[in-house]
């Protein structure tokens, strides 16, 4: 492959997580990053995300996760006050499982593509990379941001492009599908910089999904 590619969301979960297994399979040179302030999973209720710290490892949120699984289990076969709490948290978080959501799973497969989620802003060592792919414009925000931020010594051009995708499972998948055809189009150019709106143009005719993009400087 020709060019280095970042897929970045929020959290380094989902989105760019799916993304980020789909071309590592496909020979792809990919990293993945996202932009929060902390990690955030489903918890209780939408008030009570389950927080991490960047670089804590995907399996140690799989074994917390599932142990909080093991303890709504238990909730579920007490008496009857403990099995009202029960129908409580599983009312508020519409689901009663994180095995049942699929987060755990998620969290599996994460960590058989790297240890740890990884924050954009702290990326620096990395090295620099050619084409970044955002799912969401907030974040292709804070990305852009963050590369304006920078010392841009090398003058060397990087193509920012948000391809918008809800944040849930399904969806994920079908983006990293839409993330790989696009990188591939990339990939056949002599140069993304003589190409770029050609490719877009073909890829918003295509999926009738509608592309933003910039170029900012290393």
């Amino acid at each position: 492959m020709k060019f280095r590619y970042a897929m970045v969301c929020s959290s380094n979960q989902n989105r760019s997580m799916e993304a980020h297994s789909l071309l590592k399979k496909q020979g792809f040179e990919v990293s993945s990053y996202g932009t929060g302030a902390h990690v955030k999973l489903p918890g209780p209720s939408l008030r009570e995300p389950n927080v991490y710290e960047f670089g804590t490892p995907y399996k140690h949120m799989y074994d917390d996760l599932r142990r909080k699984d093991s303890e709504l289990d238990g909730m579920s076969k007490g008496g009857s006050i403990v099995k009202f709490l029960f129908d409580c948290v599983v009312l508020a978080n519409g689901s009663n499982s994180y095995r049942r959501n699929g987060i755990l799973a998620m969290l599996k497969r994460n960590a058989t593509v790297k240890l740890a989620p990884q924050r954009w802003q702290e990326n620096a060592l990395d090295g620099v990379f050619d084409v970044v792919l955002t799912f969401e414009e907030k974040v292709f925000d804070m990305v852009i941001e963050d590369l304006h931020n920078r010392d841009q010594v090398l003058l060397k051009a990087v193509l920012v492009i948000n391809l918008e995708v809800k944040d849930n499972h399904d969806e994920a998948a079908v983006g990293a599908k839409h993330t790989l055809d696009l990188c591939q189009e990339i990939e056949k150019a002599e140069s993304w910089e003589e190409s770029i709106d050609e490719i877009i143009t073909g890829f918003e005719n295509k999926y009738r999904r509608k592309l933003l993009y910039s170029v900012s400087f290393y």
